[in-house]
């Protein structure tokens, strides 16, 4: 297969011919895409939906519902992963052939840990943008405080100048 160095430009380049003259003469982007699409044979959604447990075919060990206590939760499935692997070290020196079944529950305990982390990502994001803006506004009250001392500034030694020429 033969390449060029240069190769032409693509053939959508003359819906471009008149834009230095005519700015508006150029399409409108496409519209965002909503709902389900296909990328390179694969299908996409843009609804951003955690699946749940069960979804994925893995048996959740904490309470069903909206109103998941997650720091409890979190905890007794921390407490329950350090048992399994005080566990699974304890079947690996006296009965190693049986370390499979430990193994399964502790990458189960994980998937319900990773869920339930993944599930507060949402309040983690808005958490972390609340603090971006709060520390843009601080900034530019910082700005403009910092505006009005060298205006103060500037206008003293204006009128200290204007003292002493007409004091001449």
């Amino acid at each position: 297969m033969a390449t060029a160095t240069y190769p032409p430009p693509p053939p959508y380049y003359r819906l471009y011919k008149k834009y230095l003259e005519d700015p508006s003469s150029a399409p409108e982007p496409p519209p965002p895409i909503e709902g389900t699409y296909v990328l390179f044979g694969n299908t996409y959604t843009t609804d951003d939906v955690l699946p749940s447990l069960e979804e994925q075919g893995v048996r959740q060990l904490y309470p069903k519902g909206p109103n998941v206590d997650f720091k409890k939760e979190l905890r007794s499935l921390n407490r329950e992963l350090q048992l399994h692997l005080l566990e699974l070290a304890d079947i690996l020196i006296e009965r190693p052939s049986q370390y499979a079944r430990r193994v399964e529950e502790i990458s189960l305990i994980f998937k319900n840990l990773h869920h339930l982390l993944n599930s507060l990502r949402p309040h983690q994001a808005r958490a972390t943008l609340i603090h971006i803006l709060e520390l843009q506004i601080q900034r530019r009250k910082q700005a403009v405080e910092d505006i009005k001392r060298r205006r103060e500034e500037a206008q003293r030694l204006l009128k200290e100048a204007l003292g002493t020429l007409d004091s001449q």
